[in-house]
């Protein structure tokens, strides 16, 4: 195979574009949720939410798609070997044929996207609109997103035409996940993004009741 050849069929995302969640921009219009049921493996379910960051006192929402972890935890702990990442990093849903159903994935994923569908009786999940991004167009809610806070392309043009730095690490407890979908934040050193941050040095972990606090 000639190296033009070769090339013809790399995949956008290996020449350098990215998915990037700015939740600071996100209005709660959910032409995102809308969106997604349009993309052709999805088969008209939507995998794509939306967050109230503090419901009780504000109105600001934020979405959540899959984070598509370097590592993830989905795919680890599937009994079946049913949850592929293939080699642009992207996890995909459980393959149809060897998914059993068992909801491990559900219960592992530290940012609560996989989803067990009883109907079709298989696990799925945002796959990024491989079908798209393969061919160089963006994500269903990215190609929507009226304020931006989806967004797709290279990490150049985010440079030239956004504000803020990207962070693609999340903090959970002692474990630190890096992802593929990156974050905007206002100051990335300040290290992986502190998911159940508080106010105490001592972790809910240890003392998941409060009893320590009546000591």
């Amino acid at each position: 195979m000639s190296a033009a050849a070769g090339a013809s069929i790399v995949s956008p995302l290996l020449r350098g574009r990215m998915f990037v969640i700015d939740q600071s921009r996100c209005i709660g219009c959910e032409a995102c949720v809308q969106a997604c049921e349009e993309c052709g493996t999805h088969r008209g379910t939507s995998l794509i939410h939306l967050e109230f960051v503090d419901r009780g006192a504000t109105t600001q929402t934020a979405p959540m798609v899959c984070m598509h972890c370097e590592d993830p935890t989905c795919a680890e702990v599937c009994p079946a070997d049913a949850i592929k990442q293939n080699e642009d990093g992207v996890v995909q849903s459980a393959l149809k044929p060897r998914c059993i159903g068992c909801s491990n994935c559900v219960l592992a994923c530290p940012f609560g996207v996989p989803k067990y569908f009883a109907l079709a009786d298989q696990m799925m999940k945002c796959d990024m609109c491989f079908d798209r991004t393969s061919v160089g167009l963006a994500p269903m809610c990215a190609s929507v997103c009226p304020s931006q806070a989806l967004w797709y392309g290279t990490e150049e043009d985010f440079e030239d035409t956004r504000s803020g730095e990207l962070m693609r690490e999340f903090r959970f407890g002692a474990q630190v996940v890096p992802t593929k979908v990156a974050t905007v934040v206002r100051d990335r050193s300040l290290g992986p993004l502190d998911v159940p941050a508080g106010q105490s040095a001592t972790r809910w972990q240890d003392d998941p009741f409060g009893l320590g606090e009546s000591l």
